[in-house]
């Protein structure tokens, strides 16, 4: 746990923003998040900072030291990327900033990479492939494999520096230039690229509303690369129907043909398996890389699930052991058990929601809470787990969203949830019940084993939910006491 609020300040190329972090160590939640578009890369009169664009940057900055104060933050780390690092009066500026009250590091541009690549490793433990961190000064790439970051670069290709007026076989003949000095091609290639930064994120959420993507959700969404010419044409020139679509800020919009340009040239080049959205980046890899190793390793989809159980549940703790007595019943390979378990870690998160609507309530908590570790199928997973789990019967397949996951998942998951409210009734949610008895599957049967002494807990209810789950699973069911 966080003993008291971290804040990250970014001063990049293109916003300033501040974010406020608390809560668990591997995970922590966001508990306010500001950003001013500055545009400190945006006209540079002869390589220098613009004057309006620093007082614009200043101002956000005095309103966040105050912030900061007011929030009773414990440490603040401040950090400043392309734009200050290349422009003239960098220097003056960063000494500006120091008056304000901060003490602001300069990132290189070896470092902002590795920062992106450990941001990407945090909220996606398993990533293998290139990490493109797109700013407004640069544009970094990175190769992540096996939990580390292996090599990075940076790149004068930031979307403030190329503008909206560069012609894509330019661009494609500036990038390759670039390239050719580099291995980066072969890293890349049959390999994930990972998309970091504003734009590509603000690309993200225009393509998910073309597509009528059922969770509003851009972390580890896949963008198809066979899409990019048909946001292209949205785009270039920018149509009236994308702004009614998005709800992209208007500093943002004339950035996106520009990132878009610069994404199907690296498409072109790099040829990767797949392009893969990452709402992590250089503010968690920054949190990232000062944790243990010990913590770093923790997954931090079940880290997060853990922490909303402590928080929302009545029974803290309670998630994990109950994952255990009814992972008997199942023959579950590692990813499934993985979100089995968050399934049961968020079992008791809708305790307080009116009895009619405790289903719904774990539906939205499993789609739309702040987890990353899972992509949208895995989400879908666990809200239907919930979903059976609160009684809401197996018909979670008419939400839009369960359109994402295979069939034969979801009939999975409404199997883990009607075990989850077998255990739940026979406990009634205490450790006790659990600890003291045993769920089992064998020989056709599905046994519940529970101590003479207890045999009085097996009353009419606990009756039916063990009827019901054993006829969900083919079986027989059986309860005899030991």
């Amino acid at each position: 746990m966080l003993s008291d609020p971290l804040a990250i300040i970014d001063i990049g190329s293109n916003s300033v923003r501040l974010v406020v972090y608390a809560g668990s160590a591997r995970v922590p939640s966001v508990i306010f998040n500001e950003k001013v578009m500055a545009g400190l890369g945006r006209d540079m009169p002869g390589g220098l900072l613009a004057d309006a664009a620093q007082e614009r940057a200043l101002a956000a900055l005095r309103r966040f030291h105050i912030l900061v104060r007011q929030m009773k933050v414990g440490r603040t780390r401040v950090v400043a990327t392309a734009a200050v690092r290349e422009a003239g009066n960098g220097a003056a500026f960063i000494d500006r900033v120091r008056e304000i009250g901060f003490k602001p590091e300069l990132l290189s541009g070896e470092q902002e990479a590795a920062m992106a690549g450990q941001g990407v490793l945090s909220g996606i433990p398993g990533a293998d492939g290139l990490v493109g961190d797109l700013g407004g000064g640069s544009l970094e790439l990175v190769d992540v494999r096996d939990g580390q970051v292996t090599a990075s670069v940076s790149l004068p290709f930031g979307v403030l520096r190329l503008g909206s007026a560069i012609k894509a076989d330019a661009l494609s003949k500036k990038l390759a230039k670039a390239l050719d000095t580099l291995d980066f091609r072969k890293r890349g290639r049959r390999r994930a690229f990972y998309l970091v930064g504003g734009s590509w994120r603000a690309l993200a959420r225009l393509d998910m509303l073309l597509t009528r993507y059922p969770l509003p959700i851009t972390h580890q969404y896949a963008v198809d690369p066979g899409r990019l010419p048909e946001l292209q044409k949205m785009l270039a020139p920018l149509k009236p129907e994308a702004k009614s679509l998005s709800s992209l800020s208007d500093a943002r919009l004339p950035t996106l043909p520009a990132a878009l340009g610069l994404l199907r040239a690296l498409h072109d080049e790099l040829k990767p398996s797949e392009l893969v959205v990452s709402s992590f980046g250089i503010r968690e890899g920054l949190l990232f890389d000062d944790l243990a190793p010990k913590v770093r390793a923790r997954d931090p989809l079940i880290e997060g699930a853990r922490e909303a159980g402590r928080t929302l549940g009545r029974f803290p703790e309670h998630g994990a052991l109950l994952d255990s007595w009814i992972a008997p019943a199942f023959d579950d390979g590692p990813e499934e058990a993985r979100l089995r378990l968050a399934a049961c870690l968020l079992a008791d998160v809708a305790w307080a929601a009116h009895p009619d609507f405790r289903a719904e309530r774990g539906v939205d908590m499993a789609l739309h809470g702040n987890w990353v570790g899972v992509d949208g199928p895995g989400r879908v997973t666990i809200a239907q787990a919930l979903f059976s789990s609160f009684g809401g019967g197996r018909n979670f397949a008419d939400n839009p969203a369960a359109r994402l996951c295979r069939p034969e998942m979801l009939e999975r998951a409404a199997h883990w949830g009607l075990a989850m409210r077998l255990g739940q009734r026979l406990s009634g949610g205490v450790a006790a019940g659990l600890e003291r008895s045993r769920l089992s599957r064998r020989n056709g049967k599905l046994r519940l084993e529970l101590k003479r002494v207890d045999q009085p807990l097996y009353g009419e209810t606990v009756e039916r939910r063990l009827n019901t789950l054993a006829n969900a699973l083919g079986l027989t069911p059986e309860a005899v006491a030991i």
